[in-house]
């Protein structure tokens, strides 16, 4: 097969990229080792920055978000006795959305399937060749077991942090960055209406916890928890009871509705960074350069920053109309990765608890300080509601 750009990766970031080159005429493959149903299923990100949603309606793939989804003003942060409401409206003018990745993935596929977009799920064995000529190249088995082979001019490597694309960067030129946090989180999905109106992010020296929500009907909370909790020690009464505990259930009148557990997992935490973006004719974005700890809601919003940026940079670059724009992606990207990759270590290292008490004075400080300056709320309203495309 011949196509301009190869894609490897057909989720949200690599769905989105052959949505923004096919509405300039860029012709792309995708191929996936996951089989489609599990792509549509997985549940990930559920936090929509103001820069995602509108870049999403500004390409048509909006209409469900508005009409399913839930706009947030704010959130709340939290320690034993206090609560406050950072209002990112009032700060920055800018708000979130609770739509999760699961549902972005839907539309992006609906989209890419009525413009008859050429995809391969459940393949297995792909290898990235020749990322440094001009005639790159990818090979695979497909799910029937056929041998297969894609001549682009490109090749963007969508396919996360386990994928090929990021092995595909020779040694010689890649640097990476890792911090391991000591703690994870263990996130459960329950089939109760969430007992707040917007995400509540809460200190307590048992350890953080968090009350998010996928709709009106699903509540998804999380627990911090040591790394290589297992989850069987864990039964939903122990979930239920900690987050009550933790999330300061009877405070001032407010109450954790409890309800069954449908999911529960444990999730490690890390920062991971990886450059260049960029290495001959092989483009990385989202977690196959990337990853952040879900404090910070960033993920799935880092990668769609990428997209936007890579998708006008290569259209130019096909086009023959100039390659300043594909020149610069990596250290155009790498700004605003740098930036959240900070601001997600800022969230997670203020709200999660170890067993230094000068720490624990140092966070408290911080969130107290947070809450009651218009400047620090500002700098968080700024970072979480999210930077402007291009930053």
């Amino acid at each position: 097969m011949r196509t301009q750009v190869a894609i490897i990766g057909a989720g949200p970031a690599g769905l989105l990229l052959s949505h923004l080159l096919g509405e300039q005429g860029i012709d792309s493959i995708l191929i996936e080792s996951r089989t489609q149903e599990y792509v549509l299923s997985r549940i990930r990100a559920g936090i929509l920055e103001h820069s995602t949603v509108q870049l999403l309606d500004e390409h048509g793939l909006g209409e469900r978000l508005h009409r399913e989804g839930h706009e947030h003003r704010g959130i709340y942060l939290q320690w034993p006795e206090e609560r406050h409401h950072i209002d990112f409206r009032d700060l920055v003018d800018r708000s979130v959305w609770v739509y999760g990745q699961t549902e972005v993935t839907k539309d992006l596929v609906a989209a890419r399937e009525k413009a008859g977009q050429q995809i391969y799920y459940d393949v297995s064995g792909t290898a990235l060749h020749d990322v440094e000529s001009d005639d790159p190249y990818v090979t695979f088995t497909d799910a029937s077991g056929n041998a297969m082979r894609i001549d682009a001019d490109v090749i963007a490597g969508c396919d996360g942090s386990f994928g090929p694309s990021r092995a595909a960067m020779p040694d010689a030129v890649r640097n990476t960055w890792e911090r391991v946090y000591p703690y994870s989180w263990l996130g459960v999905l329950a089939d109760v209406a969430p007992s707040t109106d917007e995400l509540i992010y809460a200190w307590h020296q048992d350890g953080f916890a968090m009350h998010s929500m996928r709709s009106s009907t699903v509540s998804r909370l999380y627990l911090q928890v040591p790394n290589g909790t297992d989850i069987d020690t864990w039964s939903d009464d122990r979930i239920w009871d900690a987050l009550a505990t933790r999330l300061g259930h009877g405070q001032n009148g407010w109450t954790l509705n409890p309800g069954p557990i449908t999911e529960k997992s444990v999730l490690p935490m890390r920062s991971y960074v990886q450059t260049p973006m960029r290495h001959g004719n092989l483009f990385l974005a989202g977690d196959a350069a990337h990853i952040v700890p879900p404090t910070g809601a960033k993920g799935l919003n880092l990668a769609v920053a990428d997209v936007a940026l890579l998708a006008p940079a290569l259209a130019q670059m096909l086009r023959g109309k100039g390659t300043e724009s594909a020149d610069t992606y990596s250290d155009t990207a790498l700004r605003r990765v740098w930036r959240c990759t900070h601001f997600s270590w800022w969230m997670t290292t203020m709200l999660h608890t170890g067993d230094n008490p000068f720490d624990t004075q140092l966070q408290l400080s911080q969130l107290k300080w947070v809450a009651s300056s218009e400047a620090g709320a500002m700098g968080l309203a700024e970072n979480y509601a999210g930077l402007p495309i291009g930053f």
